[in-house]
């Protein structure tokens, strides 16, 4: 199972703004540099936590949990 550049473009995308644009966008004030900082974190957080939640699900480490039963009917019945 691969993975599809399109949701990975968006998402690049979608925080690349968040992150990059918008604190250039920030008014002028006592906590500009708070409110700018908050954007960058917040967007390389959250991206981060996307990408390995995206990744995980192209090789996952734990598979699903057959009992006998279902195994001896997957046998006989996919021949």
């Amino acid at each position: 199972m691969g993975a599809s550049a399109v949701p990975f473009v968006i998402f690049t995308l979608f925080w690349g703004v968040i992150g990059g644009v918008l604190p250039w966008f920030v008014p002028a004030g006592i906590n500009k540099g708070v409110i700018q900082t908050m954007l960058v974190l917040t967007a390389v957080c959250c991206y981060l936590f996307w990408l390995c939640c995206y990744m995980s699900q192209m090789n996952p480490l734990i598979g699903p949990q057959l009992t006998r039963t279902t195994l001896a009917v997957m046998k006989e019945v996919w021949k």
